[in-house]
């Protein structure tokens, strides 16, 4: 069972490594599942995947805080909204065009009304 864990966390890891760079795959819901399957697969696998910058910055302010401060919001959604742009100009195919902007509109209203932002003054 845990090779099982530690393969599908693997995969999941995998997934939230190119949702990074691209905006097509949603970052943060697959770095989560991932560190539920590290964390059921070994502790060893569990440590280290805390230990490393993507748990840090994409992972750890959710689970502690409940959400992601204003500033990486902000950061994440202007990276999207580039990176979509550039897509949306350099694609010909109605279709696709079409899917880029459906994902735009996913990630604003994911960023702005589910994912929450904590108070930072508390």
């Amino acid at each position: 069972m845990k090779a099982i864990f530690t393969v599908l966390g693997i995969v999941f890891l995998g997934l939230g490594l190119v949702g990074i760079y691209t905006p097509i795959l949603p970052t943060t819901p697959f770095l989560l599942v991932a560190a539920f399957c590290f964390q059921k697969s070994s502790d060893k696998i569990n440590n280290w995947f805390k230990s490393t910058n993507t748990y840090q910055v994409y992972i750890k302010a959710i689970k502690n805080k409940k959400g992601l401060s204003l500033s990486k919001k902000i950061r994440i959604l202007a990276l999207v909204t580039l990176l979509v742009i550039i897509s949306f100009f350099f694609m010909k195919n109605k279709i696709g065009r079409s899917v880029l902007i459906v994902i735009l509109i996913f990630h604003y209203i994911y960023f702005l009304f589910v994912l929450k932002t904590p108070d930072e003054g508390k």
